[in-house]
């Protein structure tokens, strides 16, 4: 894929070559660099400022890449760096699928790709992926997960989300409310089970819900799941998207047809 064709203004933006990028330049390119040297595991500090630890990290990576061991980030070097996020943005032939089998095909590469926060809390090029560019304290980035798969399979297909998608659990809940593809925890013994993949909440009282992700598959005790914003302990503020079990209880769902 091209990066003019990705239908996403604020992706282009994260894999765009900014310039070149060198010694003593400071500013957010500069941290946009840490952050893919840090997920790339050629760890430094992620502070905007280009100094010699971050030039020894990068030219750890173009030697590992077999690139030009410059210690300058030129486009071949950036290309190399923001190739996961490429990756992840690459469109997936819908064939046959449902909504809800495309959806959770864009999941299952996702997670492979393992994204995580990086910089700080809610924070770094996968996040503001999921939240539209924004990222930081305030912006828990489960919902916007859930949301962007959506977005996704619908840029590259003909089929359509059953609801637009938010950043915030209950505005899901909201929406999948009125548009009648909300199944309560109730609901799913009298009305069966939604098809996976289909989304989970978390319900903390009836009118609030306080984590999101995706059913992959429903077992006869608990559930399979891919959910960003967590971690192994399954918290609701954690830093990766991974595969999860969890309960049934204490749960609601939004089928996705």
């Amino acid at each position: 894929m091209k990066i003019e064709d990705i239908p996403f203004s604020w992706a282009r933006k994260e894999v765009e070559f900014p310039g070149e990028i060198a010694r003593r330049d400071r500013g957010k390119p500069v941290r946009c660099v840490q952050e893919w040297l840090s997920f790339h595991r050629f760890q430094t500090s992620i502070d905007g400022g280009f100094g010699a630890a971050t030039e020894l990290a990068l030219k750890d990576f173009q030697k590992a890449r077999g690139l030009g061991v410059t210690g300058v980030v030129d486009a071949k070097t950036y290309s190399a760096l923001v190739q996961p996020l490429m990756d992840a943005l690459e469109p997936i032939e819908p064939g046959n699928r449902t909504f809800s089998q495309l959806v959770l095909a864009y999941a299952r590469r996702h997670v492979a790709l393992h994204p995580i926060e990086l910089g700080g809390e809610n924070a770094g090029p996968w996040v503001r992926l999921y939240m539209e560019g924004n990222q930081g304290d305030a912006w828990a980035w489960c919902a916007g997960f859930v949301t962007f798969l959506m977005k996704q399979a619908e840029a590259f297909s003909s089929l359509k989300r059953p609801i637009p998608g938010s950043p915030s659990c209950d505005t899901l809940a909201a929406q999948a409310q009125k548009a009648g593809c909300f199944v309560s925890e109730a609901d799913l013994k009298s009305k069966g089970r939604p098809p996976a993949a289909c989304v989970f909440l978390v319900r903390r009282t009836a009118t609030d819900w306080v984590h999101t992700g995706l059913v992959t598959r429903f077992e006869d005790a608990a559930i399979r799941t891919i959910e960003g914003n967590t971690n192994d302990s399954g918290s609701r503020e954690g830093f990766e998207a991974i595969q999860r079990a969890r309960g049934y209880a204490s749960k609601d769902y939004i089928a996705l047809h």
